[in-house]
């Protein structure tokens, strides 16, 4: 029988289809498939931070202009944010958004851990490959952890700005120097200072909790949301030093990195993504 060329209509109904396939799939991706999917954590060691780390940089080496170009907006929002703080007199809050950014990191570094997937299986990676994760049937299952952890970075800067308010507010600063100065030589400022570190320490670890392993876990294995949470929590148990060090090592880098302009994120959010799949393949049986 000869082909025809299908009409507009017919187009249109198999695209309704295969969207209709892919949304089913993705919405079952997001269940539980029980006890029986469970993974299992593996002990770690500070030598498997090393590593993980080694292996994050020869990955940024192969394929680092495609890195930077996909994580080049994540700068670009900080320094818009910056911006539009100073100009809405939210001075106080820059530095806890700086640091939230360790809060959506995970999210930030979803397209890296498919590069680092296709170079560990020997094919080429390339900065497209980044969105492939849009066509998986996780997709569901990351964007609702992602929303969440942009939920928990909000809260985060809610909570910042009522520490500021009941130690050297509410009024906002006058000037950066004025406010340089009241956090280091005045009693409240040290109490803000004190406070807010705890706090966002709180929220941090509330983030490595639910997203240390999850998003590669998801990427990689057919296992819902909750087993991929549940998943990332029974690894920070077994590994509490070796984690907490892990996060530590991401603060860090991000609050240098964050120092010339947020310039440096560029290269430090690939490394730290590349590296995150590296430890996973270690903390996940």
């Amino acid at each position: 029988m000869a082909k025809t060329i299908g009409n507009p209509l017919s187009w249109l109904l198999q695209g309704a289809e295969t969207t209709g396939h892919h949304i089913s799939e993705t919405v079952g991706e997001m269940g539980s498939d029980g006890v029986k999917s469970m993974p299992k954590a593996r002990k770690l060691t500070m030598d498997d931070i090393i590593h993980s780390l080694a292996a994050g940089l020869e990955d940024f080496a192969a394929c680092r202009s495609d890195a930077m170009f996909l994580v080049l907006f994540y700068p670009i929002i900080g320094i818009a944010l910056i911006v539009m703080s100073l100009s809405m007199n939210l001075l106080p809050l820059i530095v806890p958004m700086i640091m939230g950014f360790a809060i959506l990191g995970p999210v930030a570094a979803v397209g890296l851990y498919e590069m680092s997937s296709r170079r560990e299986a020997g094919f080429e990676p390339r900065w497209m490959d980044a969105f492939g994760v849009i066509r998986s049937p996780a997709f569901g299952a990351i964007l609702v952890l992602g929303l969440y952890l942009a939920a928990l970075f909000i809260i985060w800067l809610v909570a910042a700005d009522m520490i500021y308010s009941r130690t050297l507010g509410p009024e906002p600063p006058e000037s950066i120097a004025s406010f340089a100065a009241a956090v280091l030589t005045t009693r409240e400022g040290w109490i803000m200072a004190i406070a807010g570190s705890a706090v966002g320490a709180v929220f941090a670890f509330a983030a490595l909790a639910m997203s240390l392993v999850s998003f590669p876990l998801l990427m990689d294995r057919h296992v819902g949301l909750p087993v991929a949470v549940a998943t990332s929590i029974k690894v920070l148990r077994k590994n509490p030093l070796v984690c907490m060090t892990w996060g530590v090592i991401v603060g860090a880098s991000i609050a240098v990195g964050s120092i010339p302009f947020l310039a440096g994120l560029i290269i430090v959010v690939p490394v730290l993504g590349h590296a995150t799949w590296h430890l996973y393949r270690r903390a996940v049986d």
